[in-house]
């Protein structure tokens, strides 16, 4: 339990956070991923590299320090870091080394000088309030999956039963249990952790459930990065291969509602709207607005699937828009302003999903038409990150 005299420490270093915590966070990260191979898999080096993993983290720490006498100032933040824990399989053991190395950086970033034993202790207080608060919610999330119809602990063995290229760049994987038992129903918008061996190396990674659930099988939808380490493994992998899963996760899901659903996709953001619209249109009962941009019609994934709704849903509308490349009387270009005020209604419910400079010119755009910031949703896929 944090004193009080700890809880103003706290609060007293939060100029300092905002200066700095970049700085921090990269030196944390360098060191324990450094010193301590048993939590290397549970961290992408790409994230690592381009910066958004510090970035993270230290917006994160920093929210926890402003709003360490209030934790219910933090808002969704901790069901988000759940969710992403649980996909990736943290575990208690973890956390004593994220914690050591945590106050080991706080003391070397800052100084001595700074970065007193009574500063260093009141940290070490405060990282164990939130920890103890995550590892508690994280098991119990943990025994909720274990026990639901279909549900597993930890890793469980599925084969991939169907390898489906959508796109010069998307391929589906449809995984099927290979103990023959039943699937846990996933939320439409959840993603699926998986745990691979590439080069020797254990690696874990966080893909879009692009169906919605059939109680048999889990699809993902995976688009191959350029030098993307694990992407290309995946995408060379074989039917019949054999690969690690961990149970579905996620806050970022189709909430019910009868305002009309908006999904507008960028890229491979597309592949958890797939099982939005999926789920929105076989219940009937609200409108579908389906915008999606590509680059160009080689690389745009599910266009036979749109087409299909097209066919056999009314109430669905969907507009496919190339950067490059258009077919004659098709939209291309950008997302604009006049396009979403023409394409969006000012009822309906939005779930952004795409590169990070795109779901910022869409959000913006529609707080522009109007559309309340309540039924404006969005998630990045990798770390969460401020749009500018």
């Amino acid at each position: 339990m944090l004193t009080a005299e700890q809880t103003a420490i706290v609060k007293a270093t939060v100029p300092l956070l905002e200066a700095g915590g970049e700085a921090l966070t990269t030196h944390f990260y360098t060191t324990m991923l450094r010193e301590h191979d048993e939590v290397r898999p549970l961290f992408n080096q790409a994230h690592q590299a381009h910066g958004t993993q510090p970035r993270a983290l230290a917006n994160a720490v920093l929210m926890y320090a402003r709003h360490i006498d209030d934790l219910g100032g933090l808002g969704d933040l901790p069901a988000q870091i759940i969710q992403k824990h649980v996909a990736l399989q943290i575990l208690p053991e973890h956390y004593p080394v994220v914690g050591g190395c945590l106050l080991r950086a706080i003391r070397e970033v800052l100084g001595a000088e700074i970065a007193t034993d009574a500063v260093i202790e009141a940290w070490g207080a405060a990282y164990w309030q939130l920890a103890n608060i995550l590892i508690g919610a994280e098991g119990a999330e943990y025994d909720r999956l274990a026990a639901a119809p279909g549900g597993w602990r930890g890793a469980r063995a599925f084969r991939i039963a169907h390898k489906v290229v959508e796109s010069a760049e998307i391929t589906s994987f449809t995984l099927a249990p290979v103990d023959g038992g039943p699937v846990l129903a996933h939320q439409p918008g959840q993603y699926l952790g998986l745990r691979l061996t590439v080069e020797g190396q254990e690696v874990r990674r966080n893909y879009s459930l692009s169906e919605m659930a059939n109680g048999r099988t889990l699809r993902i939808s995976v688009k191959r990065e350029p030098g993307g380490v694990v992407s290309n493994h995946l995408h060379g992998l074989a039917e019949g291969a054999v690969v690690d899963v961990f149970p579905p996760a996620g806050e970022f899901v189709l909430k019910p509602g009868t305002h009309p659903l908006v999904l507008i996709s960028g890229g491979v953001g597309i592949t958890p709207t797939l099982a939005m619209a999926q789920a929105a249109l076989g219940e009937g009962e609200r409108d579908v607005i389906v915008l999606h941009y590509a680059r160009n019609p080689q690389v745009q994934a599910f266009g036979p699937t749109i087409a299909d709704w097209r066919r056999d849903h009314p109430r669905l509308t969907a507009h496919v828009v190339f950067e490059e490349g258009a077919p004659d009387g098709a939209p291309s270009g950008r997302p604009t302003l006049e396009q979403l005020r023409g394409w969006v209604p000012v009822e309906g419910e939005a779930y952004v999903l795409g590169p990070k400079p795109f779901m910022g010119f869409v959000k913006r755009a529609l707080a522009q038409i109007g559309l309340p910031a309540q039924r404006c949703h969005h998630e990045f896929f990798g770390p969460a990150e401020a749009f500018d």
